[in-house]
């Protein structure tokens, strides 16, 4: 009788390539999680050779493309991250789908509703993941958050506050002070606490939204509140030209949940008990920035064979951009661009 042991264990699958489309400020950063989390980055693509190589060099990445589409079609590359300005996501998202690729496009999804669905209908009937890239909704203290109010901690969750205000270049002829863009506090900015408000009370039935205007026509701050049918509130304020607290509270009839600054990046909070007692004190180390969690959603999916996850489904980022879409019409802001419909 032989000694051989067959080992029944699986393969280990073999690793997902990951591909990124631009070479920007934040394509670096997640680039550089990715990396330092054992992810596999594969190539990049800019719309010129010279900024993908370097690109390419500065971190060690096996393939440089000089056009969006050669990058794409790239047999090597099986997850596109894209990061390029807001005006292009729907578009080189649709391209990086047309060739098969899943994607990660970053925050906000599109400039509005009807790109956003056409984004995700596209990725759904052809069985491809497509996710925002909205990083804050991986992280441990997000993750934590929402076990809290599914366990009732905090009762009955009636109000949430949060702000994202920053001082930002006032240059006019900055993107973030280009209608045609996308520029403004809205968009780059009001994002985050709107998705917020998304994870905690999901879509709102009314929406009451102010917002003033730079020399430039985009709105330098937005205040919003999101009214909900069992008459819940979240009061949103978003800023451009003015650093803010970036702070947040979530408070329920047993208690609420006071998260430290800066409350969309790996942060710590406190629970607190109806009386004020504090019951809980989160603070969980995260590795490098944080933006590898974003990531491992994807690559969960895909393994998965699923197109949709329960965090943060493509269909809430279209409804997101719905929203978005009705502040933008009562604030009167308009994104002078042909690629707004």
């Amino acid at each position: 009788m032989s000694n051989l042991s067959i080992s029944t264990d699986a393969p280990a699958p073999p690793p997902l390539r990951w591909g990124i489309l631009g070479t920007g400020f934040i394509a670096g950063l997640q680039t550089q999680d990715l990396l330092e989390n054992g992810f596999t980055v594969q190539a990049v693509g800019s719309r010129t050779l010279e900024s993908a190589q370097s690109f390419a060099t500065r971190f060690g990445l096996p393939t440089a493309h000089a056009s969006y589409e050669d990058l794409v079609a790239d047999p090597d590359v099986d997850v596109i991250y894209i990061s390029t300005p807001h005006t292009f996501h729907s578009e080189n998202a649709l391209l990086a789908l047309k060739a098969g690729k899943h994607v990660l496009v970053e925050k906000p999804f599109a400039m509005n509703a009807e790109q956003a669905r056409e984004v995700t209908e596209y990725a759904e009937s052809s069985g491809l993941v497509v996710l925002e890239a909205m990083w804050t909704r991986y992280l441990p203290h997000m993750v934590r958050i929402r076990e809290l109010i599914s366990s009732g901690a905090l009762g009955e969750v009636r109000t949430l506050i949060a702000d994202h205000n920053q001082n930002l270049p006032k240059d006019p002829a900055h993107r973030l002070n280009n209608p045609a863009l996308g520029g403004g506090a809205l968009l780059d900015l009001g994002i985050y606490p709107v998705s917020f408000a998304f994870d905690i009370f999901g879509s709102p039935t009314a929406i009451r939204a102010t917002a003033s205007k730079t020399p430039t026509g985009v709105d330098r701050q937005t205040a919003m509140i999101f009214e909900y049918s069992n008459g819940e509130q979240a009061l949103i304020h978003c800023a451009l030209d003015t650093a803010g607290p970036n702070r947040a509270s979530i408070i329920g009839t047993a208690g609420r949940i006071d998260i430290e600054a800066v409350w969309y990046a790996p942060s710590a909070f406190t629970r607190s008990d109806a009386d004020g007692n504090v019951v809980e004190e989160f603070d969980q180390s995260v590795t490098s920035r944080g933006m590898q969690y974003q990531a491992a959603e994807v690559e969960r999916l895909i393994r998965a064979g699923a197109t949709s996850g329960e965090v943060l489904p493509p269909q809430e980022s279209a409804a997101i951009m719905a929203a978005m879409d009705q502040v933008r019409a009562q604030i009167g802001l308009n994104y002078e661009s042909a690629y707004i419909r």
